[in-house]
């Protein structure tokens, strides 16, 4: 199926390599992510203890963002969930696939769960853009809504991903996918992962990579404000330590969109320096990173508030190399 898509592609539509504006018109590719299917009686209450969120409130129509983490409380995985049928399905990027497979697997033992790489059935693409709703509206009878709405049928299942952008991820076959993407090619711009990356950081979404596996609480990600964290489900691998996080200490770091002026290409895993930092981890770490269109490159950092306030970050090494702090479209309050 895969090799069938990425034949298509080569011989149909060439990619658009410079950095739009967000509000371009997009189609993407998106073979980097990778999807593990869960069935089985015992589904529902074996993730329920493995993860950050409340799967009990996942529905055919509604997914969620949840963390898997290790006992010591840090993110090993971050997926994006959703109900198809009889199964959970997670979305997350294929370089960390085998690993949380593999780990998720040793704890099922006698749970009636059947847990499985379902990545080469589907092809994967990403719509954004003012037009994305319209294009898509000839293709399915509704469309997801909010930022983690899902609607499915037999060959297709469509993502929305945030409140603040009008953009899809659209799970099919390849002869679908080539059908879909062929009927709306021609008014939409085809770009590399990058531009998607770009849109990911503007709404503020993190993406957990093989570099920064285990390198955040979730809460440094933000993914409170994301509704990716349920304080009130009960326990899974981590929790004491993202409840005590919550309810007792104090969040010394968290996640900001920010740019920087460099022709060096900084990388996810990168660290991030200050003068106003003490810490012997440093003041903080690249999570995602895009060509802006606007020059230099666009950030997600995970970095000590305090140093971030006061406006110091700068790419490690590079002191030239400062970050401006831009705002997330969410609000970043303490809640519970």
């Amino acid at each position: 199926m895969l090799s069938q898509w990425q034949k298509f592609l080569t011989n149909h539509h060439p990619i658009t390599d410079s950095p739009l504006s967000i509000d371009e018109n997009i189609l993407v590719d998106l073979p980097h992510l990778g999807i593990i299917e869960a069935k089985g009686d015992d589904c529902d209450e074996f993730l329920q203890g493995q993860l950050t969120n409340d799967i009990r409130l996942l529905t055919p129509s509604t997914g969620q963002l949840s963390g898997y983490c290790s006992p010591k409380g840090r993110i090993l995985a971050l997926l994006r969930m959703f109900k198809r049928d009889d199964s959970i399905f997670m979305l997350l990027p294929k370089e960390t696939l085998e690993a949380t497979l593999k780990r998720l697997t040793m704890f099922v033992m006698r749970s009636q769960v059947v847990l499985s790489d379902e990545s080469p059935q589907w092809v994967c693409f990403g719509i954004s853009g003012p037009d994305a709703a319209t294009a898509l509206a000839a293709h399915t009878s509704s469309l997801p809504e909010g930022e983690s709405g899902v609607i499915s049928n037999n060959e297709l299942t469509l993502l929305s991903l945030s409140p603040y952008q009008q953009r899809y991820i659209l799970f099919t076959t390849a002869d679908k996918a080539e059908e879909i993407w062929g009927s709306i090619s021609s008014s939409f711009t085809v770009v590399p992962q990058a531009q998607w990356d770009l849109l990911d950081i503007h709404a503020g979404l993190p993406h957990i990579e093989a570099s920064t596996v285990e390198a955040f609480v979730p809460q440094m990600v933000n993914l409170q404000f994301l509704n990716g964290i349920n304080f009130k489900k009960g326990c899974y691998t981590g929790q004491e330590v993202v409840a005590r996080m919550q309810y007792l200490g104090k969040l010394k770091r968290r996640m900001y969109h920010a740019h920087v002026a460099t022709s060096d290409v900084p990388k996810v895993g990168d660290e991030i320096e200050s003068p106003q930092s003490s810490s012997g981890q440093g003041a903080g770490k690249i999570v995602t990173v895009a060509p802006s269109p606007d020059g230099g490159f666009e950030l997600l950092v995970v970095a000590e508030t305090e140093s971030a306030e006061k406006g110091s970050l700068h790419l490690k090494g590079s002191e030239a190399a400062s970050l401006t702090i831009t705002e997330l479209p969410y609000s970043v309050e303490a809640t519970v």
